[in-house]
């Protein structure tokens, strides 16, 4: 089944390393919910997309009123066929959350919860311009199981100058013994033109060390396999069953609608993505005119984004998919290149192929770029 992932733009604060698309004034915001409203109800051939998941993504989707919510949910389930077990995750912050408002969300089908909680430090999280505090995610994981949402992730952020091996750990200590069934966790990138980047060039802030990061992931990937969870994608871990279908979906290359601003599409042939502009995005949806841009995805491209994604999950790549769908030219060249990695003590066969242990997951990215074939 398709996915559908609606972008909600607006945050409270910037923090210092975000580069995705959003806006710290809520002004305006109406405006883009009824564009949102409007590209779902215009959207071609809507009938015929049935839903398993749902994601309320952002941005902190969290920040808009419930009401807003309720009335974006309902109109998802107007719109599309969305299956009544659907996973149906909501993006949150700590600071958003009462007991009444969670409560609120599960009453509107919400099941799943995202919780960017980033540290249980408070340095860390002044570092990072959070607006949220230590106390605040502690309290949100027992709010949101008290509410009857128990299928909870939380996302951690690890490598940033300040946070040693030891506060990693004890981070990683709070995590387990919150006994939260799902964990995103993320080494912190520069990425340009964020204010980290800024702090990085002034000199404010001290650029982040690869070995550290490296370091660190070795150590998440070690503690929480030995406490029982899967390491299933580079960056997230989870409880036996539960995985996010959503994003698992995302790296099986099945096609999913996105709506707003900056959000992306796959019809499992073309992808397209929309304006990445508030004001753009909601002249161009309600004149009636295309809010995006779109390609074509060949079957070069196609393969190389197989390579990518599949290397970076704990399935790895399958040579049989690949012999079946570009080849048996194709598998034998990715065969090949994946024994050199396997000799070096980066991967390992499965059944299926071969995919990458955590020290080769370190190295994925440029791994995956080897293998790349173009034409």
């Amino acid at each position: 089944m398709a996915g559908l992932y609606v972008h909600i733009p607006f945050c409270r604060k910037a923090c210092h390393y975000c580069d995705f698309h959003f806006s710290t004034s809520l002004k305006g915001s109406g405006e883009v919910l009824s564009a949102i409203h409007r590209e779902m109800e215009t959207t071609p051939g809507r009938e015929a997309w049935k839903a398993g998941t749902v994601y309320i993504g952002g941005g902190t989707p969290s920040l808009v009123g419930d009401d807003a919510l309720a009335d974006l949910l309902d109109r998802l389930r107007s719109c599309f066929d969305v299956d009544p077990d659907a996973e149906v995750t909501l993006e949150a912050n700590p600071d958003d959350m009462t007991p009444h408002r969670v409560a609120a969300w599960r009453s509107m089908g919400v099941n799943r919860l995202s919780v960017g909680i980033q540290s249980f430090r408070d340095e860390d999280l002044a570092w990072m311009n959070r607006a949220h505090d230590a106390a605040q995610a502690l309290a949100c994981v027992d709010m949101a199981r008290d509410a009857g949402i128990g299928n909870l992730s939380i996302d951690l952020i690890y490598g940033m100058p300040g946070l040693n091996d030891a506060d990693w750990h004890r981070n990683l200590d709070r995590a387990l013994s919150l006994d939260v069934p799902h964990l995103s966790a993320y080494a912190l990138t520069v990425e340009p033109r964020t204010a980290l980047d800024s702090m990085i060039r002034s000199g404010r802030s001290p650029q982040p060390s690869d070995e550290r990061q490296a370091a660190q992931f070795l150590i998440l990937s070690q503690r929480m396999t030995e406490a029982g969870y899967e390491h299933y994608e580079v960056s997230n871990l989870a409880k036996p069953g539960m995985r996010s279908r959503h994003n698992g979906s995302y790296w099986k290359g099945v096609p999913y609608l996105g709506f707003g601003p900056s959000a992306h599409s796959f019809d499992g042939k073309a992808r397209r993505w929309n304006a990445s502009n508030n004001a753009l995005y909601v002249k161009s949806v309600m004149s009636g005119q295309p809010a995006f841009e779109s390609e074509e995805v060949g079957e070069v491209d196609r393969l190389n984004e197989y390579l990518m994604t599949s290397l970076r999950t704990a399935e790895g790549v399958d040579l049989t998919r690949i012999r079946r769908e570009w080849g048996e030219d194709q598998a034998d060249r990715v065969h090949k290149a994946m024994d050199g990695h396997v000799s070096a003590g980066l991967a390992e066969e499965t059944a299926q192929g071969h995919r990458l242990n955590p020290q080769g997951w370190l190295f994925a990215d440029g791994i995956a770029a080897g293998m790349f074939t173009l034409s």
